[in-house]
């Protein structure tokens, strides 16, 4: 009785910091929140091992899982922000939270005199949901694409800038494959499950067996049309296991469809000499495709990899740095600013140390508790809906919540002589595990006449954005249809202008955010509005001016 009433105060305090969390889901969404997650972990595993000291002759397997969390947790909480800057501890930290400590659940239910899975049961419901173990996982596969990443080199943690590096274990992997099998996504389900297999024959140990691995692999195989490797893969599964029943089935219907196409090709093979003569002698130069043609998404994600367009050296020579201080502001003419051409058309420019580290950190302090999973507009509805091509966490912060908002603000408008009233309030967001924004505009088309009609100010006629953070690999801002790419500078800012002076839209604005492949990437924005610059930007005549 004496040590229920000693450990009362950690579970209060433990339930007190998770009922904190309650109101944020999709933690996969933010890593400024999934570092609660991190100390929560922490907390609940020192819950566990005093558990474990009251059970411990009982228990063995109990305190085999807790010693092994405690090493992880205290490191990862001595820099919980670069820890999950790996996305394999992100993902893993998902996977943890929403299926191992259940597995853990169903062992200690055995002994039932004890409150600690009272406790537990009650306190998973705060924890992170399919939803977000899925989105983790899913965030990983797309690392994979855009980063053009093997297996491998995400199982062994061995990306770019980490600190904290991490393995997967052949579980981890499978995992993969069957969140990729899940979505009927078999590339992915034949990467990952070759992968699992790999570890296996390495002699890694793992509660899987090599007959499972194989039964996925094979089928993934098959449903890409490969029938031929597909028979190889379901002949090692016999090899293990010769009575399994499916594979057996398979091997007799892949031989039957191997020697099908035998059969097939050797009826069309004269007809096929014919028609490559023909070919042959009416073969035409092929056609260079210019950097215009690239479809966009290969665009998007080759400037997110740095293979972007180059600029010429004579579009190069026209871009400069210089002290600014527009056009002889009060503010600036003693103390001008560092400014940089980043590109040319559409024109873009960085602001240089514009934003201090103490400033930094009071902003990301006030929008933490605020942050919520970052929506869009749906053309359709007209209303904001979250999307799977936005992934992050955002805050909205007005100038009567701190004083340095209202500062903030006033900068932007001594920097670019626009006015603020009119803006849209300072943005704040916090990307997720691969967290991204793929290729949108910022200002309202044709199509869409009612997109901030509520709003009363007009379409969107410029983007401030202020990084916050470095970001080792990944995260930068890509414009495709140009192939710009400005890569995050924690204290800078960036600035470009959406609508012409004629007030028709930049279509050579559409940009992207990358997703994040090291690191914590945090940026907030300002979307300034038409209404209130008719005399600080007067119209043009000229559509495109």
């Amino acid at each position: 009785m004496l040590s229920f009433r000693m450990e009362l105060p950690c579970w209060c305090f433990l339930l007190g910091c998770l009922q904190s969390l309650s109101a944020h889901n999709d933690f996969y969404t933010s890593i400024g929140h999934m570092t609660d997650l991190l100390y929560t972990e922490k907390d609940l595993v020192t819950s566990l091992k005093d558990y474990i000291r009251a059970e411990e002759s009982k228990l063995e397997q109990v305190k085999w899982w807790a010693d092994k969390l405690d090493s992880l947790t205290a490191t990862a909480t001595q820099d919980p922000e670069g820890f999950l800057g790996h996305p394999v501890n992100a993902f893993k930290l998902m996977k943890r939270l929403n299926t191992e400590w259940g597995d853990l659940e169903s062992l200690v239910l055995s002994d039932t005199t004890d409150g600690f899975i009272s406790n537990l049961t009650i306190q998973r419901q705060y924890f992170p949901t399919d939803e977000d173990q899925t989105g983790a996982a899913k965030a990983l596969l797309r690392l994979q694409d855009t980063y053009r990443l093997d297996a491998n080199t995400i199982s062994t943690g061995d990306l770019p800038g980490v600190t904290y590096k991490s393995r997967m274990t052949v579980e981890d992997c499978f995992e993969l494959g069957k969140v990729a099998y899940s979505d009927v996504d078999y590339y992915h389900t034949e990467l990952w499950m070759a992968q699992a297999l790999r570890q296996l024959n390495e002699g890694e140990e793992s509660t899987l067996d090599k007959v499972t691995v194989l039964d996925y692999l094979s089928y993934a195989i098959y449903q890409q049309g490969e029938i031929e490797r597909a028979l190889e893969y379901t002949k090692m599964l016999l090899a293990v296991d010769p009575e399994h029943q499916r594979a057996k089935g398979n091997l007799k219907y892949f031989e039957f469809q191997l020697e099908k196409q035998k059969k097939a090709a050797e009826a069309d093979t004269p007809k096929e000499k014919e028609r490559g003569k023909r070919e042959t002698s009416e073969k035409k130069p092929k056609k260079k495709i210019s950097s215009q043609q690239i479809p966009e998404r290969k665009m998007y994600e080759m400037l997110c990899r740095g293979e972007g367009i180059k600029m010429n050296p004579r579009r190069q020579s026209r871009l400069f740095c210089r002290y600014y201080d527009n056009n002889r502001s009060p503010k600036y003419v003693l103390s001008p600013v560092k400014q940089q051409d980043e590109w040319d058309r559409p024109y873009i420019v960085r602001f240089l140390d514009i934003i201090s580290d103490k400033e930094i950190e009071r902003v990301k302090q006030l929008a933490k508790p605020r942050l919520r999973r970052a929506t869009v507009h749906d053309p359709q509805t007209g209303k904001l809906t979250t999307a799977q091509y936005r992934v992050s966490k955002s805050a909205w912060l007005t100038g009567y919540e701190d004083p340095l908002i209202d500062r903030i603000n006033q900068r932007i408008e001594d920097l670019t002589g626009l006015e603020m009233d009119t803006a849209e309030e300072l943005q704040v967001a916090n990307y997720g595990v691969g967290g991204q924004y793929e290729p949108h505009f910022d200002f309202g088309r044709k199509d869409e006449p009612d997109a901030f009609k509520e709003l009363g100010t007009g379409n969107r006629m410029a983007t401030w954005l202020f990084y916050m953070s470095d970001v080792p690999a990944g995260g930068a801002t890509v414009f495709p249809d140009v192939g710009a790419a400005v890569w995050p500078k924690k204290g800078t800012a960036v600035f470009w202008y959406n609508l012409f002076a004629s007030g028709e839209g930049d279509y050579s604005t559409r940009h992207a955010a990358c997703p994040v492949l090291v690191g914590n990437k945090w940026v907030s924005n300002k979307w300034i509005h038409e209404r209130g610059q008719e005399w600080r930007r007067p119209c043009s005549i000229n559509e495109t001016e």
